[in-house]
């Protein structure tokens, strides 16, 4: 994280106490998609980040990461992969279920959007515990894809995401150091 993203965005970034449950501060990123400005700030510094990086496709998480990765997918000129809740996905499917911090969940990803050898890089808005982007990891690696970073725009290092996702480059605008 770079001072300048912070003071960039942290002032359009919402904060939602007691959501998804009580005791939990939610940091809401639908405030950079309501000021123009921000919203093209994060996605020029997501390109600027990884304009010389092999990134043979790019992965976005259901539903805030398709925002963002379908962006830098359109200016990378590069495929975009969806990663969605079970069921939501129509045909052939990868799937993996795992915990989250509030219970479980399970994602599926096309099996005909992963190929064999592609390094991805995966995109979500948020990372917490690292949980959903540690299953999608291991949802690429059913089809013999690499992720090889992870982008979110906020992150709560205090987590400890980086133990999850231990060996994968992970990178974020703004950090929040507690709840």
């Amino acid at each position: 994280m770079e001072q300048k993203d912070f003071d960039k965005l942290d002032k359009v970034i919402g904060r939602v106490p007691d959501f998804p449950k009580k005791g939990v501060l939610f940091y809401d990123i639908t405030g950079i998609l309501r000021h123009p400005e921000e919203f093209k700030y994060t996605i020029e510094r997501l390109c600027e980040i990884y304009k010389d990086k092999k990134i043979d496709a790019v992965a976005g998480i259901e539903s805030r990461g398709f925002i963002f990765a379908s962006c830098f997918a359109e200016k990378m000129g590069i495929p975009l992969i969806l990663i969605r809740k079970k069921g939501k996905l129509p045909a052939k499917t990868y799937s993996h279920k795992y915990d989250l911090e509030y219970g479980s969940a399970e994602i599926e990803v096309h099996t005909a959007d992963v190929e064999k050898g592609q390094n991805i890089l995966l995109i979500d808005d948020l990372i917490a515990t690292g949980g959903t982007l540690n299953a999608a990891v291991k949802l690429m690696a059913q089809g013999g894809a690499k992720v090889t970073d992870v982008f979110c725009v906020i992150g709560l290092p205090f987590l400890n995401y980086k133990k999850v996702l231990e060996g994968i480059e992970v990178t974020t605008l703004v950090d929040y150091m507690s709840e």
